[in-house]
């Protein structure tokens, strides 16, 4: 181009082809920056074909959305540090015991729970932040021949609970992962891990009161959104994986 134009928040050495077109005869511009104009809000126009009050009202709706979201997220973790903070804990010192012990943490959930899952087992066997030994955890999530199998020759309320009745010893911990707090199969794996003689934490909602029941400990996510109660559910195992690396640190 014979010029060339970036906004003022990019200095002339910044702007990516400068060289290129003044090398070549052009000339380039960086133009102070006004509020209320910009290019994006010009494609806006365009786009929206020219309905400036329509464009404006779909930048405010989504702003809002966006702010809404991040207002319910704050609040969960609000209420969290106000009220939960003794059953992290709880929590947390049942892992340490387990991997002090020489036992195995097993993690199961569905869907976003499942991904969670995998994730904490990840965390363990690798580390966290801090080098430390690596610690046995396994996500009963993974292995997809196991989950069709025992899906297809048994149920998918087994898929879980029949990897325990093969993995678990007693000592061992499971980390039971439910959103909601009545997902079938992690229910019954809790019962498998309890018969099995292993200690249960349980990651759910504050309507996870059952499944609570069940669990030596529990983190209740004060909320009723799934999406906040999942993003509650993986700050608190980074929080249980801090622990636990400090606990480590020197082994």
């Amino acid at each position: 181009p014979d010029v060339l134009v970036k906004g003022g928040d990019w200095d002339i050495s910044e702007i990516v082809g400068a060289d290129f077109v003044k090398e070549n005869g052009g000339e380039v511009f960086s133009v102070p920056l006004k509020d209320g104009v910009s290019s994006s809000l010009i494609i806006d126009l365009i786009v929206s074909g020219g309905n400036g009050e329509q464009a404006e009202a779909a930048a405010e709706q989504s702003a809002g959305s966006i702010k809404n979201a991040l207002t319910a997220h704050i609040e969960v973790f609000n209420k969290l540090s106000a009220d939960h903070t003794k059953s992290i804990e709880d929590c947390a010192e049942i892992i340490v015991g387990a991997f002090n012990a020489g036992k195995k943490i097993l993690i199961c959930g569905n869907g976003g729970s499942a991904a969670d899952a995998q994730h904490i087992a990840a965390e363990f066997i690798g580390r966290y932040e801090t080098e430390r030994i690596s610690l046995p955890a396994v996500a009963l999530t993974t292995d997809t021949s196991a989950l069709t199998a025992l899906s297809n020759d048994y149920s998918f309320e087994s898929v879980f609970s029949r990897q325990i009745e093969g993995l678990a010893q007693a000592g061992d911990v499971l980390i039971a992962i439910s959103t909601s707090g009545n997902s079938p199969n992690v229910i019954k794996a809790i019962m498998a891990a309890r018969k099995k003689g292993c200690k249960v934490i349980g990651l759910t909602s504050e309507k996870g009161r059952k499944m609570a029941a069940l669990c030596d400990a529990c983190v209740l996510v004060p909320g009723e959104k799934t999406s906040r109660i999942q993003e509650a559910h993986i700050a608190i195992a980074h929080i249980w994986c801090e622990i636990v690396d400090t606990e480590f640190t020197d082994v």
